[in-house]
C-alpha cells in the first residue's frame, strides 16, 4: 500500500434529478501506525519509570484497592482489574501468575505452577494472593502518584506507580510488539541495591543477570544487555557415579520437561547415548541420566551441552518506554535512571512530609493560642458567621507573630470546629510537648532533605536488610570453554567402504567396515593415484576407485602423520614424504604427488601419534644397478606440508617395500595446562602448566573426601569442585597424608603408592566423620602439628621417618593422643630425582584432538604396501 494512496467511493444520492458525489480520502492512512503505537506503548514494552507493562501496573493497583492484609481469590483480583484493563480475563490471570512466580511483589497461596517443571498454575478461582510487604513498601504512595482516567472514564488509574527500586531489572521483561521487541533479563536483588548505592556514591558498577532457575552463565559478551549482546547459560551437571549423571539446576528459559525432551531427541538422533532418564524434581531439580556401560561421563556432559537444551544462548535486547517513546539502552543506564527516579520520589515524599508537619505545627499553634488566650469567648455575642470569623481573626492577631505563614479563613473555620469537651480538658503542657515534637520532626526531615543522597543510600541499605534474606545469587558466573561438536558427538553409526568401486557410506553394510561415525563427521580418503579427498558422511558417496586409506577426519589434527612413497608419473623417480592434514575444502580433490599423469602410491601409512617406521626398499635387478636393497628410517625425514614433493628415494623401479621395524612417535610430549577459570584442560597455554605428557602418562587427582584416581589427560575431562590435587602422576612418587579417623576418633599418618591406576579408591576411612587434614605428593614431605593445649609445643612430622610406604588400604600410624588444633604443611626436605634419558623427538606443535586413544587400533596406525 503506498503512503499517498487514497480510497474513494462514489455515493449516488438522487433527490429528484440531482446527483452528489462524496469522496472519502485517507480513511486508512494512519490506522496501522495507531495500532503499532498502541501495542508498543500499552501492551508489550515496559515503562522505565516503574518497570511495569500496563497490565502489570493495573493488576498491582487493583490488588492495592482490595488490600486489607488478607488473601484474595485471584479470580476476584482479575475481575477487579478488568475495570482498568480493556482486555480479557485470561491475559490478566496469566500476567498475574508471571508476576507471582518472580517471588518479589506477590505473596502466593495455592498452586501457582512451577518454573522448574513448567507446570501451569491452578485455575484463578482456586489460588489466592496478596501484596508482599516489599511491594507495599516500595511500590505505592497515592500522594506521589499521578493519575489518569481509566479506559471507560469511570475510575482513576496511575500513569506510573511510584516505585522506589530498580524493579524492571529485578524482574526482567519480555515482549513482542509491532516492529520491535524487548528482552530484559532478571538481575540479583542484592546486587541491584549495591549497584544503586555505588551509583549514588559516584562509583562505577557492573550488572550481570541472575536467574531463579540457577544454572551457570557465561556473561563475557553480555554487552550491558544492549542489542548485539549474548550470554550462554548451562545446566549444572555432575557425575554421580561412572554410570550416572545428575542435573541439579537448569538454564534460564527451559524447564525440566523441555530439557528432558531435548535429551531424548538427541539420543534418538544418535548425538548422545543414554540408557535411561529419570526425573525426580520436586522443590529442587534432580534429573538422573543413566549411561550405558563403556560410555564416558565427561564426554557425555560435553555432548549434553553441545546437542541439547542443557546449554542455550540468550540475546538480550533492552527496549523500554521513556517519555512515551520506545528507546534502546543498556541495563546500567536503566539502573542509573531508576536510582535517580527513586531519589526524586524520596525527595518528593520528604517534601510532602515536611509540608504536613508544618501544617500540623501551624494548626497546633493556632489551637493553643485560641484556647490558652480564651479567644473562643470573643464570639459569644456575635450573631453572624462573618462576625464570628472577624472576632476570631481580631483575637489572634496579637499572638501570631511567631507563625510561619499567614492565617487563612480556612484556619479560622477549623478553630470553630473544636469541641467544648476538648477546650475544657485542654492541657497546656501536653500541647507544648506536642508542638515541640513536631518541631523536632521538622528538623529531622529538613536534615534528610539537606543530605538527600545519604538518605537515599540509607534507604537502599534498609531495603537490603529488611528484604534481602534468601535473595542471594543463584546463577553461577563462569567462563565457558567452546565445545567442538565433532569431538563429543556419539559415533554410533557404522561407516563402510568399497575400495575397488570407490564408494563410502553408512548404507554399505555388506562391504568393509571402517569405523564408527556420526552424521556430522567428515571422512578423509586417500586413493592409489595419490589423490586425497574429504567429504561429509552420507549413506553412499562415490569418492573414486582404488582407495588405499579411509578414516573419520579430525580437523586441525597435527598429531596424525601420514608417511608416503609414490612414483612420479609412468616411469619417473620415486619420492617419500611425511605430512599431516589439518584442514581442507570439503569435496575438493588434492593431488599429493608431483602431479604427473600415471603417478602411483607405492607405500602409505597413517600414524595417529606421529610414528616413524623403518622400511626396506627392494629394486628390480635391471641393468648395472649395484645396490638392490637398503633400509630407510622415516624418522630421518622432516614433517612438511601435504603439497611438498618429498625427498628422492630412487630413480629406478621399486620391486617391493617391506616393513622392517615398527615406528615410535617422533612428536614431542604434549604440554598440557589447567585453566582454573573454566575448570578444563587445554593445550593453548592457558592457566597452570601440568607438564609434558606422552601417550602412557596420566594425571593424578585427589579430592577433599580422600578419593584418589589417575586418568588419561583428555581435554574433555570435567573436574569436581572439591579437587585439591591435580598434577602429572609419577608412579614412583609416594603419597603422604594425615587424616582423622571418625570411627576410632584418632589422627593417623600414612604413606602409600597407587597400585591400581585405572581404579578410583578412597585412602581414608569411610566413616561419615572421617576427614582429610593434609595430603602431599612431595618425595620427602614435612608437616607441622599445632595442638589445642597452648602448653604443648608444635610437633614437626617427617613423613619419611614416621612411617614406611604401605598399601593404600592400610590404616597408618597414629599421629598423637593429644587434641590437635590444626595441621600445616612445611617446606619438604631436599630430594634429587633420578635423571632419565629422553629419546630425541621432533619439535612438533599440537593443536587439539585428544591426548591418548582408548582403542588399540588407534595406537597402532594403518599400513598399506603395494
Amino acid at each position: 500500500m503506498q503512503e499517498e494512496e487514497e480510497y474513494s467511493e462514489e455515493i449516488n444520492e438522487e433527490f429528484g434529478n440531482q446527483e452528489t458525489i462524496t469522496k472519502v480520502t485517507g480513511m486508512y492512512k494512519d490506522w496501522f501506525l495507531d495500532y503499532a503505537s498502541y501495542v508498543i506503548l500499552e501492551r508489550a514494552v515496559p515503562a522505565i519509570r516503574d518497570g511495569f507493562k500496563p497490565v502489570q501496573r493495573r493488576i498491582l493497583h487493583s490488588m492495592k484497592d482490595l488490600d486489607d492484609g488478607r488473601y484474595n481469590k485471584v479470580a476476584n483480583i482479575v475481575g477487579h482489574t478488568m475495570q482498568y484493563h480493556p482486555h480479557g480475563d485470561a491475559s490478566i490471570a496469566d500476567a498475574m501468575v508471571q508476576i507471582g512466580q518472580k517471588e518479589l511483589l506477590i505473596d502466593m497461596q495455592g498452586n501457582w505452577g512451577n518454573i522448574l517443571t513448567g507446570d501451569r498454575a491452578a485455575a484463578s478461582r482456586y489460588i489466592e494472593a496478596r501484596l508482599s510487604k516489599f511491594a507495599l513498601d516500595v511500590v505505592f504512595n497515592p500522594k506521589t502518584t499521578h493519575w489518569q482516567s481509566s479506559y471507560d472514564g469511570r475510575r482513576k488509574e496511575p500513569i506510573d506507580l511510584p516505585v522506589k527500586f530498580p524493579m524492571l531489572l529485578a524482574q526482567g521483561a519480555e515482549g513482542i510488539a509491532v516492529g520491535l521487541s524487548t528482552k530484559i533479563l532478571p538481575h540479583n536483588f542484592k546486587e541491584l541495591i549495591d549497584a544503586s548505592i555505588k551509583h549514588l556514591k559516584g562509583r562505577s558498577f557492573t550488572l550481570i543477570p541472575d536467574f531463579l532457575t540457577g544454572g551457570i552463565a557465561d556473561v563475557s559478551n553480555y554487552n550491558d544487555g544492549k542489542r548485539g549482546g549474548k550470554i550462554r547459560v548451562r545446566a549444572k551437571i555432575a557425575t554421580l557415579d561412572k554410570k550416572t549423571l545428575v542435573i541439579n539446576e537448569i538454564p534460564f528459559g527451559t524447564t525440566t520437561t523441555t530439557l528432558i525432551d531435548s535429551i531424548l531427541k538427541a539420543n534418538e538422533k544418535g548425538k548422545i547415548k543414554i540408557k535411561q532418564i529419570e526425573d525426580n524434581t520436586a522443590a529442587n531439580v534432580e534429573i538422573l541420566v543413566h549411561l550405558p556401560s563403556g560410555i564416558s561421563p565427561d564426554k557425555t556432559i560435553d555432548a549434553l551441552y553441545a546437542f541439547t537444551n542443557c546449554e542455550n544462548s540468550i540475546s538480550p535486547l533492552c527496549c523500554v518506554i521513556k517519555d512515551n517513546t520506545p528507546v534502546f539502552i543498556g541495563v546500567s543506564d536503566i539502573l542509573r535512571l531508576s536510582t535517580d527516579h527513586t531519589v526524586e520520589l524520596l525527595k518528593l515524599e520528604l517534601e510532602i512530609q515536611l509540608n504536613e508537619l508544618e501544617e500540623q505545627w501551624h494548626f497546633a499553634s493556632l489551637e493553643r493560642i485560641f484556647i490558652e488566650k480564651r479567644i473562643y469567648r470573643d464570639i459569644e455575642e456575635e450573631e453572624t458567621w462573618k462576625g464570628v470569623i472577624k472576632a476570631i481573626d481580631k483575637g489572634l492577631k496579637p499572638h501570631i507573630k511567631h507563625l510561619k505563614r499567614a492565617i487563612t479563613e480556612e484556619d479560622i473555620v477549623r478553630l470553630t470546629e473544636i469541641r467544648i469537651k476538648k477546650i475544657s480538658k485542654f492541657d497546656i503542657d501536653k500541647a507544648k510537648q506536642f508542638i515541640e515534637s513536631l518541631e523536632d520532626k521538622i528538623v529531622v526531615v529538613k536534615n534528610y532533605l539537606a543530605n538527600l543522597i545519604d538518605f537515599a543510600i540509607n534507604y537502599f541499605k534498609k531495603l537490603k536488610t529488611n528484604y534481602g534474606k534468601g535473595k542471594e545469587r543463584k546463577t553461577e558466573i563462569r567462563l565457558f570453554d567452546d565445545i567442538v561438536a565433532t569431538k563429543v558427538v556419539m559415533r554410533n553409526t557404522k561407516l563402510y567402504v568399497n575400495r575397488e568401486e570407490g564408494f563410502v557410506g553408512t548404507s554399505l553394510k555388506h562391504d568393509e567396515y571402517v569405523d564408527n561415525c556420526a552424521d556430522i563427521d567428515d571422512v578423509i580418503v586417500f586413493r592409489k593415484d595419490g589423490v586425497m579427498l574429504i567429504t561429509k558422511v552420507d549413506n553412499k558417496t562415490f569418492v573414486g576407485k582404488d582407495i588405499i586409506h579411509i578414516a573419520v577426519f579430525k580437523k586441525n589434527d597435527k598429531r596424525t602423520v601420514y608417511n608416503m612413497i609414490y612414483r612420479d608419473g609412468r616411469s619417473g623417480p620415486s619420492y617419500m614424504k611425511r605430512f599431516n592434514v589439518t584442514g581442507v575444502t570439503r569435496d575438493k580433490e588434492y593431488n599429493l604427488t608431483a602431479g604427473n599423469k600415471a603417478s602411483i602410491v607405492k607405500y602409505f601409512t597413517a600414524n595417529p601419534n606421529g610414528e616413524a617406521e623403518t622400511i626396506t626398499i627392494n629394486l628390480r635387478a635391471v641393468g648395472s644397478i649395484k645396490k638392490l636393497k637398503w633400509d630407510i628410517d622415516f624418522s630421518d625425514l622432516a614433517i612438511k606440508g601435504r603439497g611438498s614433493r618429498g625427498n628422492t628415494v630412487t630413480k629406478y623401479t621399486i620391486k617391493k617395500i617391506e616393513l622392517k621395524a615398527e615406528g615410535v612417535s617422533t612428536l614431542k610430549p604434549r604440554k598440557i595446562w589447567f585453566d582454573e577459570t573454566v575448570q578444563r584442560l587445554n593445550v593453548d597455554n592457558r592457566g597452570e602448566l601440568l607438564g609434558e605428557f606422552k601417550g602412557e602418562d596420566r594425571l593424578l587427582i585427589i579430592n577433599q573426601k580422600g578419593i584418589i584416581k589417575t586418568i588419561k589427560p583428555e581435554l574433555t575431562t570435567h573436574f569436581d569442585v572439591d579437587m585439591i590435587v591435580l598434577e602429572k602422576w609419577i608412579p614412583e612418587k609416594p603419597i603422604s597424608a594425615i587424616y582423622f579417623d571418625g570411627d576410632k576418633e584418632k589422627y593417623f599418618v600414612k604413606r602409600f603408592m597407587i597400585d591400581h591406576p585405572n581404579k578410583e579408591e578412597i585412602f581414608i576411612s569411610e566413616h561419615s566423620k572421617s576427614q582429610l587434614e593434609i595430603v602431599s605428593t612431595e618425595y620427602r614431605p614435612m608437616a607441622e602439628v599445632v595442638f589445642s593445649k597452648r602448653s604443648l609445643e608444635s610437633l614437626a612430622v617427617n613423613f619419611e621417618n614416621f612411617i614406611a610406604v604401605k598399601g593404600i588400604k592400610a590404616l597408618g600410624n597414629q599421629l598423637t593422643t593429644d587434641k590437635i588444633k590444626q595441621v600445616n604443611m612445611l617446606e619438604p626436605l631436599p630430594y634429587e630425582a633420578p635423571i632419565i634419558e629422553e629419546v630425541e623427538v621432533t619439535d612438533e606443535e599440537v593443536v587439539d584432538n585428544g591426548i591418548t586413544k582408548d582403542s588399540k587400533s588407534d595406537d597402532e596406525g594403518q599400513i598399506t604396501m603395494f
